[in-house]
């Protein structure tokens, strides 16, 4: 890595989509990544997936976090990642997400896009790594 990609400021959107209501561990990672040196957005709760694709656009973001507690993973997430795709950010953006996933589930989004799924009670540290380690590269 050389020295400029190590000083560059990761850009993270931190997402609330659909009725869910639980902001806690949207919260908790906000903290958390802005701690770690992170430039941090967070999206406010009852984002529709349009919004939260036009802001993963419209700002550029290195990463997308989807934080989902509702039980509505399998519909909200995929048109998330679908929209990500029609707008040529899916390659460009590290997605990952966070909240109550189950683990039969979890293949699935992978299959989609999603790069990685964290749990309750995942070290943030552990997420941080890997934000830092699989952000896209920017020019």
């Amino acid at each position: 890595m050389s020295a400029d990609s190590e000083q560059r400021t990761i850009r993270c959107l931190i997402a609330k989509v659909g009725l869910d209501g639980h902001d806690r561990g949207a919260h908790v990672i906000s903290r958390a990544f802005r701690d770690a040196g992170f430039e941090v957005i967070y999206s406010g709760l009852h984002r529709a997936p349009d919004e939260i694709i036009q802001a993963t656009v419209q700002e550029d973001v290195d990463v997308l976090g989807i934080s989902i507690l509702s039980g509505a993973h399998n519909t909200l997430v995929p048109k998330v990642m679908a929209g990500l795709e029609e707008y040529g950010a899916l390659d460009d953006t590290l997605v990952i997400v966070g909240g109550i996933i189950p683990e039969e589930d979890r293949p699935k989004l992978l299959e989609q896009g999603v790069d990685a799924i964290f749990g309750p009670g995942t070290p943030m540290q552990e997420t941080i790594d890997f934000v830092k380690e699989h952000a896209p590269e920017r020019p």
